[in-house]
């Protein structure tokens, strides 16, 4: 009995000896957040992939979209010339732009017309400058003469088994191209080649059922040339080059939705449901409440660590036999204050402003079935405000629809606005059985 009692006093002497004030706090809690719906009207236009067409949804209304691309021209090459030979002649015989896809979104039996303008207002892009997929069109084409260069009927089906489609040029355009027979383009004047030609407008005028998801563009010029050969007969000769569309050069995606206000008079009606749609449609803005956070979480005199903030954002619809669009797949959770800045500025995600979720699930064994969700480690975010000499009642999210581009070695290099086809329905804060939450887990020392 003597030495029982010996061990128990040995095992218990830390917490004896230590002082109260001493002893580290850790603690739970959790607060719902408020959420609503967030409207833009544009996003920057970065487009790894770009659409075409247009295309109705019954939730988020009709969508448009229509494309801007410059060409590249070949660089150090010389259209064949042979100013010796009298019998030599440089003919231009035709032009073609090939549009390539990978896949398309909707139904592929419904016809669609592409039409593609020269850019003819003089106006062409600059490389760096970021440009939004509100962008206006009187700025490149004059709407009052619109040049149509070429024009074509077809529907996703047809096209998509060879995964380009050809558009002849008319020959108007062939004649207007004729004087880069002369010319030699390089990196030092390139950019002489934007000015004389500024670039292509491509667009759809019927069809409201099918989108194109494009990669690229190639404008192919053809021509020929006769020359006298070694026994003195006319030969001919024919050939082509290129002008891509490439990342040389700048692409930018247009996106319109003709019936917003409607559409929004619709989705703000549920107030336990908040809407996430891509392209350039509507996000959502959260609301967490800082200061009722650190007043809760009061832990005396000790220094407060934030150890674990998870917000969950659950998905309602996934299991929606109606939804046309995908679901979106990866989000950024944004500060409101660093939004417009971190796209235009390709920014990266920092610990202090922004975090990136994933869709994620866990099986239900009270539904059978599994639920759906994407979650944010808010941790450094709200540690680093709290620690502000100034503490704002309120810091503002918005749920960000992005792509991720990585490097050879799957590093993450940027983080682009999605350019693609998406939409997601989201518990608000308001929802009554997966209302948006934050747990948090916290320590006094």
């Amino acid at each position: 009995m003597f030495m029982l009692s010996c061990v128990d006093d040995l095992t218990n002497m830390g917490s004896q000896i230590q002082p109260a004030s001493d002893k580290i706090l850790v603690d739970t809690a959790n607060f719902t957040l408020s959420s609503e719906n967030y409207y833009v009207d544009s996003i920057v236009s970065r487009p790894d992939s770009m659409m075409l067409g247009s295309f109705y949804d019954l939730t988020y209304g009709t969508i448009n979209a229509d494309i801007f691309t410059q060409l590249q021209p070949p660089l150090d090459f010389k259209y064949p010339s042979n100013t010796t030979d009298p019998s030599f002649v440089l003919k231009a015989d035709s032009a073609k732009v090939f549009m390539y896809f990978n896949t398309y979104f909707g139904d592929k039996n419904s016809p669609m017309e592409v039409n593609l303008y020269e850019m003819n207002k003089g106006n062409s892009f600059n490389f760096t400058e970021p440009y939004y997929s509100n962008i206006n069109p009187s700025k490149y084409i004059d709407l009052n003469n619109k040049i149509k260069i070429g024009s074509k009927v077809f529907d996703a089906s047809t096209a998509s088994k060879a995964g380009v489609v050809e558009f002849n040029l008319t020959p108007s355009f062939v004649e207007r191209f004729k004087p880069i027979f002369t010319k030699n383009y390089n990196k030092d004047n390139e950019a002489d080649f934007q000015k004389f030609f500024n670039g292509i407008y491509i667009t759809t005028d019927f069809g409201s059922a099918s989108m194109l998801y494009v990669r690229g563009f190639n404008l192919k010029y053809y021509f020929h040339y006769e020359y006298t050969n070694s026994e003195k007969k006319l030969d001919t000769v024919r050939g082509n080059v290129s002008y891509p569309a490439n990342q040389e050069v700048r692409q930018v995606n247009r996106f319109q939705h003709p019936n917003k206000e409607a559409v929004k008079i619709k989705l703000n009606s549920d107030p336990q449901i908040n809407y996430i749609s891509a392209p350039a449609n509507v996000f959502t803005k959260v609301s967490v409440p800082l200061k009722k956070m650190k007043t809760r979480m009061n832990v005396g005199n000790k220094k407060l660590l934030v150890n674990r903030a998870v917000l969950k954002v659950d998905i309602s619809d996934v299991n929606d036999s109606s939804l046309a669009q995908p679901i979106i797949s990866t989000i950024l959770m944004i500060k409101e204050s660093a939004y417009t800045d971190f796209f235009k500025k390709r920014g990266l995600p920092s610990d202090t402003s922004a975090v990136v979720g994933t869709k994620a699930y866990q099986y239900n064994s009270t539904t059978k079935e599994f639920d759906f969700y994407y979650t944010f480690d808010l941790a450094k975010i709200i540690s680093t405000e709290f620690k502000k000499s100034s503490l704002e009642d309120n810091i503002n999210f918005i749920l960000v629809p992005i792509t991720q581009k990585t490097d050879g070695s799957g590093a993450t290099t940027s983080y682009n606005q999605q350019n693609l086809m998406g939409a997601v329905k989201i518990c608000s804060g308001k929802n009554k059985t997966k209302p948006m939450k934050i747990d948090m887990v916290y320590s006094g020392f």
